[in-house]
């Protein structure tokens, strides 16, 4: 329950600063080309997101910054590399682990 309600706080702390016109991110489609290009505040939001997919409601509502930004960096390389593939399927190979 910790868990759910810390990610509903990050994100109406999120949605409070966010432009006033409203974006549908369908991360079931979105491809690393495109997660590339979309921007700082929408490569920030889906870290964020796939961060707390991934660890799941069995792990506490704890954020180890440096933890984030290594697999930030794997997630941005694997990427890179692989502009074609799907976030979700990157995500897997990264965080899924």
């Amino acid at each position: 329950m910790k868990t759910t309600g810390s990610m509903l706080l990050a994100v109406m702390l999120l949605l409070s600063s966010a432009p006033a016109h409203a974006v549908v991110l369908d991360l079931s489609t979105m491809s690393c080309k495109q997660f590339i290009e979309s921007g700082d505040d929408t490569i920030k939001l889906v870290l964020t997101w796939m961060d707390g997919w991934y660890k799941g409601d069995s792990d506490e509502a704890i954020i180890n910054t440096e933890v984030f930004v290594d697999n930030a960096k794997k997630f941005g390389t694997y990427c890179a590399k692989n502009p074609t593939i799907s976030i979700v399927n990157a995500a897997e190979e990264i965080l899924g682990k």
